[in-house]
């Protein structure tokens, strides 16, 4: 698609790959566009998101915002409210599972990144920290939340406060990660996970997705009947009535995700 994102498709997984460490803003924009055409491609059953070479990302190219603090530092981080925002969101919106392969170092908005996806598979060995107060800033990319979510609020406080790196085995013990395996096998085994998604009851995976999003703040009434009303279109579906049959007659479901 650019020089900084590529975008490679096979049997209904597309794959996303960040082709530089740093989030310039010429990577910020064409992620965000692939995000957008992965969104509206119905096509895509699952995304996988991954980088190159020893980072998966490091968050802010901190060459390209220098020179934007010594032009106008009052302006410097509006990229903050107009781009990296919509990043988020547009990722957070995605019905498909989203994978996330962290090949390597993960800092800053790109662990942001990596939390906005669905399940996450790192390299054993990868570093990664939220960096933010490292350089005297507060968080982004809804990273605060996205740790409050994962660990909790006082290894999130810690992990903010004191942004020292820790490794992905370190990750995985504290559900920030899913699974570590060696760096040669990161991508192979995210594409497997994706393709295994990509097979699958999509339309389920969307509402679960749907509940997932609201779960840790809405009523116990309110996610109870999001429930049901889900419940309900899905036991309309052509997955669900072929998974049902498959069970009697004892066989693999096949799902087309309708």
């Amino acid at each position: 698609m650019s020089d900084t994102v590529t975008r490679d498709d096979a049997g209904g997984v597309a794959t996303l790959t960040l082709q530089r460490p740093g989030l310039s803003s010429a990577l910020r924009r064409d992620l965000l566009a692939a995000v957008g055409e992965v969104a509206a491609d119905d096509s895509v059953r699952a995304v996988l998101l991954t980088g190159t070479g020893r980072a998966f990302c490091v968050g802010q190219d901190l060459a390209e915002h220098v020179e934007s603090l010594r032009g106008n530092a009052a302006t410097s981080l509006s990229v903050v409210e107009e781009e990296y925002n919509p990043l988020i969101l547009t990722l957070a919106a995605l019905h498909v599972p989203v994978v996330v392969a962290i090949n390597g170092a993960c800092a800053g908005a790109g662990l942001g990144i990596a939390l906005a996806g669905d399940l996450r598979i790192a390299a054993a060995g990868a570093k990664l920290t939220t960096a933010f107060t490292g350089i005297g800033l507060s968080s982004d990319s809804a990273l605060a939340a996205r740790l409050v979510h994962c660990v909790g609020v006082s290894r999130a406080t810690q992990l903010l406060l004191l942004p020292e790196p820790f490794l992905a085995e370190t990750a995985a013990e504290w559900g920030l990660v899913h699974r570590v395996v060696p760096p040669e096998q990161v991508l192979p085994e995210a594409q497997a996970l994706a393709a295994r998604l990509a097979a699958g009851p999509t339309a389920s995976y969307r509402a679960v997705k749907t509940v997932l999003a609201t779960a840790a703040t809405d009523s116990l009434e309110e996610t109870l009947a999001l429930e049901a009303r889900l419940q309900t279109a899905l036991g309309q579906t052509a997955d669900h009535r072929e998974a049902v049959e498959a069970f009697l007659a004892k066989r693999a479901p096949e799902f087309t995700g309708r």
